[in-house]
């Protein structure tokens, strides 16, 4: 069936990002994926092809664009084609709609310019050693100076895609004590210069997959940050955290289809050039009928990102739905991955093949984002159960 969520101005992107994936990644990614991380100057090119600005307001450089559809493209081609754009996701899906939502005229004026063209990118930390998803339980603070000019930062923070490179981060931290009826109270947001003395990257952890996204270990001692440096209101960082979470499941949805969609295609390629017993594997009864089961479940998975595309454009993606969403596409991704795997042989355990590193990378996605079982309860309590 022909997919009516995208027009032409999106199928005219996707071509010149496909094009620029074969030109300029493709090529390299095998030395990326040794170093474990893209080359900084990666993503002066990705500026320059426009992809951060896409909905960036055009007085600050951008497209001006609010469809998040243009991001799906992107993830859907490297997908495709088996690469990485290493941390620039983080950049654009999760960094921006703070800074647009919650940043100041002047802020946006300091900010967004360097962001669009690459000169300045971002991470977001919200993890912390020992807290996990309990985010109102951040030891991180941020006290104001006496003299109310700037925040003096202490704490640190883990398993923080784009870390490595991050020119500024926007670090969750507390500014206040919780209360006894909300201990999400306190939390604000700051966007720290990682230039700031003080600040301090620590490890880059070795992940299992995204090998290509740097993620690392950040650590702040006395860090001032100047007080025009807030995002936001003070003490109400918990409740802007909660507003960009259906995107965030909404991306990783998508991603999840996409690497499914790939993990078949990737698949019936090699069974058809692959022989065993002077056959084609791709003759096999059994090779037929497991990808055949792999196809429909990617058609369905299709079917629910394309809905929540529309709806999340629309403003009418729940909380609910984007976890259902990303429910449902991350445990398609799970199975249709690994037997399409297993379809590779031996071979598919080898990480020269791309079947064997989307196996990896795609594990990750019933964790971050919030845990398939987090997914689970927040449908449940949308349903009244």
């Amino acid at each position: 069936m022909r997919r009516t969520v995208y027009n032409e101005d999106h199928e005219a992107f996707r071509e010149t990002i496909r094009a620029f994936i074969e030109a300029e990644v493709v090529p390299v990614h095998d030395e990326w994926y040794a170093a474990g991380q893209a080359p900084r100057d990666f993503y002066y090119q990705l500026g320059e092809l426009g992809i951060f600005g896409i909905e960036v307001p055009e007085e600050y450089g951008g497209a001006g664009e609010e469809s998040f559809k243009f991001q799906a493209v992107v993830t859907e081609e490297c997908a495709r084609a088996g690469v990485s754009f290493g941390g620039s996701g983080v950049h654009v899906a999760l960094c921006l709609p703070y800074l647009k939502a919650y940043a100041t005229d002047e802020q946006k004026k300091r900010w967004l310019p360097d962001f669009v063209s690459g000169r300045t990118m971002y991470a977001i930390a919200m993890t912390e050693p020992g807290t996990g998803s309990d985010l109102a339980g951040m030891k991180t603070t941020a006290r104001l100076s006496e003299d109310g000019t700037h925040y003096v930062l202490n704490g640190a923070k883990t398993f923080i895609t784009g870390g490595v490179h991050a020119d500024r981060v926007i670090v969750c931290a507390r500014t206040a004590a919780p209360t006894a009826e909300d201990r999400r109270y306190g939390i604000s947001l700051l966007v720290v210069d990682t230039k700031s003395e003080g600040y301090a990257v620590g490890r880059k952890l070795d992940k299992l997959g995204l090998r290509i996204s740097d993620t690392a270990e950040l650590s702040f001692s006395d860090v001032k940050v100047p007080v025009g440096d807030l995002l936001g209101e003070e003490n109400k960082g918990f409740s802007y955290l909660g507003q960009n979470l259906p995107q965030e499941r909404l991306g990783i949805a998508v991603g999840a289809y996409a690497q499914a969609a790939a993990a078949v295609r990737f698949a019936q390629a090699y069974v058809q050039e692959r022989t065993v017993f002077g056959k084609s594997v791709a003759s096999f009864q059994n090779t037929k009928f497991e990808l055949a089961a792999c196809k429909a479940e990617v058609d369905a998975a299709e079917a629910v990102v394309d809905r929540a595309l529309e709806a999340h454009d629309l403003g009418e993606l729940s909380a609910a739905e984007a976890a259902s969403a990303k429910l449902f596409t991350t445990e398609v991704a799970h199975r249709v991955i690994d037997k399409c795997l297993q379809l590779h042989g031996g071979y598919g355990y080898m990480n020269e093949y791309p079947i064997a590193r989307l196996y990896a990378d795609n594990r990750v996605n019933r964790i971050y984002g919030g845990t398939s079982e987090v997914m689970k309860m927040i449908i449940a309590k949308s349903m009244g159960l």
